[in-house]
Formats: C-alpha cells, structure tokens, sequence
C-alpha cells in the first residue's frame, strides 16, 4: 500500500501555453503521470534537463512559497517560477504531514532572511529561537535549516542541498534525511551528488537521454562520472586538457 504523502504528480498539458518553452523540454514533454513509491525519490540529469522545472512545480502546487521555506512563508523576491505549477495535480495519501519545507539552494539567501524577519516578529510566546543563518557560512546554514526543520512525518522537497556542501556534510544531510524517512516522512529531491544518491531505497528518476526514466545509482551520470575520475583521473584530464 502507498503511504506517501504525495503519491503521483499529474501534468494537465491543456493548462500549458501552446507556446511555451515547457513543451521543449524532452524529458517533460507528453509526460501525463509521474508515480511516487519510496519515501525518498531522487531527480537527476544533466542542467537544463527539466528536474528543478518538475521539482519546483511540485513544491508550488503542494502550497509551498515558490523562493523556499514553510508553508507559513509568504515573501517574493523574484518570481522566477514556471507556469508548470498551474497545471500540476497532485494525488495524495490518505496521511496528512505534520510539517514540510522547501529547500532551494537557488534562493536561499532570501530564505534565510525571511527566517531572520519572521523571528523578529515572533511572539514571545511562540518561543522561537534566532537562527541567525547570516552569521554562519552557506554550508552551516544550510545543515541548520535541515536540523531545525527536517522531522518525522513531514514533506520535505530539496533542490540541489549539496551545493554549498563539502562531501563531509553530504554524508551528514544524508543520515538525517534518513532519520526522518524512518519516522514516516517523504523526500522529493533534484541533485547531483553522488554521496545523497546512494541513499538506501531511494528511487531514482533520470532526466537525461530526453525521456524521463527510472534508473539505478550506478547508472547515474553522476556516479559514473565520479567513479571514472577517482579511478582514471590522469588519463581523463589529459584528454580533457590537451586541447586547451
């Protein structure tokens, strides 16, 4: 029984502009249905390949703000959201989440002092202490988002958390991502990292190839061209550079 919280990600094309820049996209176009079955669900492909484009729509349609953070957020930037969004459906479980967040490594800065605005203004009651992610480095920030917000039965939905990551931390956002999934929550993320995607049980949909597509870790271009550079690393370089 599928007891995910976001079970299936419908994209109604008749609500899409004829025109828009949407139907190009190769990995997106004609996609109707997309099918979550694992508590943590992975995009991944090249850049311009289309995860963030479905990721963020997701997070749109879900009721997230489209720059990031709680649901309780209500700020804009810059709207730099698609129009996916609009006609995005989503099919959800019969389970409720207890608490979600956004995370976009794209906006971050603006979330971080949204957060520092929100707690400002905070009643004293609500006991709500700074965070103050300003005064940390991207990375600190970014784990400490992740700690003060990631729970059990929650909907959390990532893209690209490992950009202001050393590998170090990767393997740490990964174990409390698993914490969490362990208590029941569900994690849609779009990334490159090799480390995040050797989650245990994750699926993994490929973006690349212009057909989204399930798809093994070890098939992941990210994998693979890892694992070719740590192994063959003076023979990838000198091909790479002898025309520079």
């Amino acid at each position: 029984m599928n007891t995910l919280f976001i079970r299936e990600v419908k994209i109604l094309w008749d609500k899409v502009d004829k025109y828009s820049y949407l139907r190009h996209i190769a990995a997106l176009n004609g996609v109707e249905s997309v099918e979550l079955t694992a508590s943590v669900t992975f995009f991944v492909g090249e850049n311009g390949s289309g995860k963030s484009t479905l990721l963020e729509a997701i997070a749109v349609a879900y009721g997230f703000n489209p720059e990031g953070g709680t649901k309780n957020y209500n700020f804009s930037t810059y709207d730099s959201h698609s129009e996916l969004c609009n006609a995005i459906k989503l099919v959800k479980g019969v389970l409720r989440p207890k608490r979600g967040y956004f995370l976009r490594a794209e906006s971050f800065y603006n979330v971080a002092t949204a957060e520092e605005e929100y707690c400002k203004y905070a009643s004293p009651s609500d006991n709500i202490p700074p965070l103050e992610l300003h005064k940390k480095s991207h990375g600190e920030s970014f784990l400490t988002i992740a700690q003060n917000n990631f729970q059990s039965n929650g909907m959390y939905i990532l893209d690209e958390p490992e950009a202001a990551l050393s590998p170090q931390k990767q393997l740490t956002l990964l174990a409390e991502i698993y914490r969490c999934i362990k208590g029941g929550a569900q994690f849609i993320i779009a990334t490159h990292s090799p480390i995040l995607l050797g989650m245990p049980d994750a699926e993994i949909l490929s973006f690349d190839s212009g057909k989204l597509h399930k798809c093994r870790y070890e098939e992941t271009g990210s994998y693979r061209i890892t694992e070719m550079f740590i192994n063959k690393r003076k023979a990838m370089l000198d091909e790479l550079l002898k025309n520079c």
